[in-house]
């Protein structure tokens, strides 16, 4: 095995100094499994980072790639385009809830919920209603490391190095509480009437003629996920649409079958403004973001305008890469001719089933699941945050050649859509094993 030079590369959201004292190196990866740089094959519990949702290396999504490298590799889509671009966004209409008809490009979920945020505030302006500038997120939500993601973003350590985020921010409290939902099955019970602070403080206190959007994920993921209580949800979507407010749906993590339908939206029922996605849109082979709008939105920005001037000022170099879109297109066919949004609903059950076996191995403080989403909590080492959850994950990946995700002390699962029920089990036995040997110690 040749020696690799650590050195140079900076990497994102990780303890440098710590990884490389031991780094954990992946070299390839095929269907449910990555390579190690010792050449172990590690079950793939995370789907990558949220987002190898038709598992890796799917050779349509491969041949798609490299045709189109081989063609065209590059073209602007300022004043400009390529055929891709109108055929990427006509693919992701076709499966998104009816009344998403306009997609707007770009190259991550970071850009995407800033695209999003200027849209919001930029459509109040087009239709006369410049004085909606305020907008709110909730605690502990994350929706990228943009500047306008970490301002309605809730996770302190994503915030606190930076200084001053935006003004005229606000944010709603997170619903989770484990007093009254511990080892909920699905939707919560408790929690609903949570949605109505929204209305009773923030915009109380803020008038409701101020605020141009509220922007949440469906199940916030990074922060340890988080599930919504039952009708919550649908309180918050009936006090925006009172008010005149935007509903953004932050879909980059439940985007393209994670909940089991093509996006949470479906799921719960709910047509959002604006979604953002990311993530899955491209199964992760090549970096692409995007916005879905309703057609009200575009269409108040095309009558704003002249029909020889831009109508909205933002854009990316890479806004619709051809790579992208030819991934975007491939990957959007296999979940279809695969049917992976019905599998993931059925593999669900019995995903539940296995992550709740967990409760009573030691030190369980909470097990959270929808779909193929899980979180499973647990009691903080006295005086050493994160170390516990952090141990499992090491024990995880040099042990028991799996691959899971932390987040302080909560163990987020959520694997690629092709899982199978022995590789279900094999996951969740594994995670047992690793936080019993932990506890022992």
């Amino acid at each position: 095995m040749s020696t690799i030079n650590t050195e140079h590369f900076w990497m994102p959201f990780t303890a440098n100094r710590q990884f490389k004292t031991e780094p954990r190196l992946l070299k390839a990866a095929k269907g449910m499994y990555f390579t190690s740089q010792d050449d172990r094959q590690i079950l793939d519990g995370t789907a990558g980072l949220w987002c190898v949702n038709a598992g890796h290396g799917h050779p349509r999504i491969v041949q798609a790639i490299q045709e189109q490298a081989a063609t065209l590799d590059f073209a602007p889509t300022f004043q400009m385009a390529h055929p891709l671009a109108f055929d990427a966004a006509s693919a992701l209409v076709s499966i998104a809830p009816a009344g998403l008809n306009k997609v707007f490009f770009c190259n991550d979920g970071s850009e995407a919920v800033d695209t999003a945020l200027k849209m919001a505030l930029a459509y109040h302006r087009a239709r006369g209603d410049s004085g909606r500038f305020r907008l709110i997120g909730r605690e502990r939500a994350y929706h990228g490391v943009g500047f306008g993601g970490i301002s309605v973003g809730g996770i302190a350590g994503n915030r606190k190095q930076f200084g001053p985020a935006l003004s005229g921010v606000d944010h709603l409290k997170h619903p989770l509480n484990i007093s009254l939902n511990a080892f909920s099955k699905g939707e919560p019970e408790h929690g609903a009437e949570l949605a109505l602070e929204f209305e009773q403080r923030l915009l109380a206190t803020h008038d409701p003629l101020t605020v141009a959007a509220l922007i949440v994920e469906p199940i916030q993921g990074s922060t340890g996920v988080i599930i919504p209580p039952k009708g919550y949800l649908k309180s918050l979507s009936e006090i925006c649409k009172k008010y005149g407010i935007l509903l953004i749906f932050d879909e980059v993590i439940t985007g393209f079958g994670r909940l089991g339908s093509a996006f949470a939206a479906d799921y719960f029922g709910i047509m959002p403004d604006l979604m953002v996605l990311a993530k899955g849109l491209t199964n992760a082979a090549v970096p692409m973001g995007a916005v879905l709008s309703r057609d009200e939105i575009y269409d108040t920005f095309m009558h704003a305008a002249p029909q020889d001037q831009i109508e909205f000022f933002h854009g990316y170099t890479y806004s619709a890469h051809p790579l992208a879109c030819a991934a975007a297109i491939a990957s959007i066919h296999v979940y279809r001719e695969e049917s992976l949004f019905d599998r993931a609903a059925t593999m669900s059950k019995a995903f539940e089933i296995a992550a709740h076996r967990l409760r009573d191995c030691p030190n369980v403080k909470d097990i959270r699941n929808l779909g193929l989403v899980c979180g499973i909590e647990l009691t903080p080492q006295v005086g050493k945050s994160t170390t516990r959850a952090y141990d499992i994950f090491h024990r995880c990946f040099w042990k028991k050649d799996l691959l899971i995700r932390t987040t302080g002390d909560i163990i987020a699962l959520s694997p690629p859509l092709i899982i199978s029920d022995d590789e279900i089990d094999t996951m969740f036995r594994k995670i047992a094993e690793a936080i019993t040997e932990q506890s022992a110690e």
